[in-house]
């Protein structure tokens, strides 16, 4: 069996591998033990090489056609928002590409996807790959997936990208009778860059959705003056906090230092209710709500 210092330094296909002389089992296993990273279906890369925009570009043209534009969640991907559940970061879904009409589309195990209209100024090239551009992006997934992975959407494109509102609005002019457009509508209004993670839009949104005062998010809270600590989602005057515990920003590592940020929030007369990844089962949400309600009277 080769080793690993034989794999390219560029990303490369499960076809790739086997031509060096690795088999399937090997690269699964070597993903599953952080040797090796797996991009998208049938694409890896060593772990070393720095995850940016290139680098996703260059996997996906790995296994598109060159006629067809990235969209969806995949292109969410390239321009840097995190639209995918925890479970397909492990095991990525397929690519999702469209083509436009009279246009052969993608047949390959790795892509999902059909045919859409498609304006011009919704195709940006990056890095020699077709893509859709952000705001056409963020109205899709907002159109498209369930109601908190369409905000979180929404809330990351803003926070990334800079786009606004209005310009928001203006887009939805051309989605006219699609379906989903309502949710779309719904949303934008509702959308918010300062939402750092995922998990922080979907409080927010089980927060409104229950009828209680909207939250602000990012709030500093000072000691004498000066910052000491930033809350995920808070009430300033009734002093009642929503911490948003996610795997990615909270590892056992982060632990003690949460703990004790929250021990002091609490006895400076804060309230704090802490929700995880599990509390958005339709079962626990109750609990957690009814608690911010106790809290903010």
């Amino acid at each position: 069996m080769p080793a690993i210092d034989c794999l390219p330094d560029r990303p490369f296909t499960t076809a790739a591998a086997l031509t060096l002389g690795f088999n399937r089992t090997t690269l699964s296993r070597w993903v599953r033990t952080g040797r090796l990273r797996r991009l998208l279906v049938g694409v890896y890369a060593r772990p070393d090489l720095p995850e940016n925009m290139e680098l996703r570009c260059e996997a996906a043209a790995l296994v598109i056609n060159p006629s067809s534009v990235v969209c969806d969640r995949t292109a969410a991907w390239i321009w840097g928002v995190d639209v995918l559940d925890s479970h397909e970061l492990e095991h990525c879904p397929p690519v999702e590409t469209y083509v436009l009409r009279g246009r052969a589309r993608t047949r390959r195990r790795q892509c999902a996807g059909g045919v859409r209209d498609l304006h011009e100024d919704d195709i940006v090239e990056v890095h020699g790959l077709r893509v859709t551009s952000p705001p056409r992006t963020a109205l899709d997934l907002a159109c498209k997936l369930r109601r908190r992975d369409a905000l979180a959407a929404l809330d990351g494109f803003m926070r990334v990208h800079g786009l606004t509102t209005a310009q928001l609005r203006r887009g939805l002019n051309r989605y006219f009778r699609r379906r989903g457009v309502v949710q779309a509508r719904q949303l934008v209004e509702l959308a918010d860059p300062r939402s750092e993670s995922p998990g922080e839009s979907w409080a927010r949104l089980e927060v409104l959705d229950h009828g209680l005062p909207a939250p602000e998010p990012q709030v500093w809270v000072y000691e004498d003056g000066r910052p000491v600590f930033r809350l995920d989602l808070a009430w300033r005057r009734r002093k009642v906090a929503l911490e948003y515990d996610g795997r990615d920003f909270h590892g056992e590592d982060r632990r003690d230092h949460d703990k004790a940020r929250r021990n002091w929030l609490r006895e400076h007369g804060w309230t704090v209710v802490v929700v995880r990844a599990e509390d958005f089962a339709p079962e626990r949400i109750q609990g957690w709500i009814h608690e911010l309600r106790t809290a903010l009277g």
